[in-house]
C-alpha cells in the first residue's frame, strides 16, 4: 500500500496573525517556495518581533499584507498551497 500524505497538508493553508500587531517585514514573496516551518513574515507586538512560520511545505500563492500593515489576531497574512 502506498504511503499517503497527511490530510492536513492538502490544499491551501492560511497563515494567520496569532496576535494583533504590525507587519514589520515580509520574508518571502508570491511564488516563493517554502518549507514547513520557514519564516514568512515578522509581526511586531508589544515591542517584540515574532516570526510567523509556514504551516506546510509549498508555494506562497498570495500575500495579503504589506510591510507596515496593522493586523489583528486571526487576520490572514498569506496563503501557502
Amino acid at each position: 500500500m502506498a504511503a499517503r500524505e497527511p490530510e492536513t497538508d492538502r490544499g491551501p493553508k492560511k497563515i494567520v496573525a496569532p496576535m494583533p500587531g504590525k507587519v514589520v517585514r515580509l520574508l518571502v514573496s508570491e511564488g516563493h517556495e517554502v518549507e514547513s516551518g520557514a519564516g514568512v513574515a515578522v509581526v511586531e507586538a508589544m515591542k517584540m518581533q515574532n516570526e510567523i512560520k509556514s504551516p506546510k511545505k509549498g508555494m506562497v500563492q498570495k500575500i495579503l499584507v504589506s510591510e507596515g500593515t496593522a493586523v489583528n489576531a486571526g487576520d490572514v497574512l498569506a496563503i501557502v498551497e
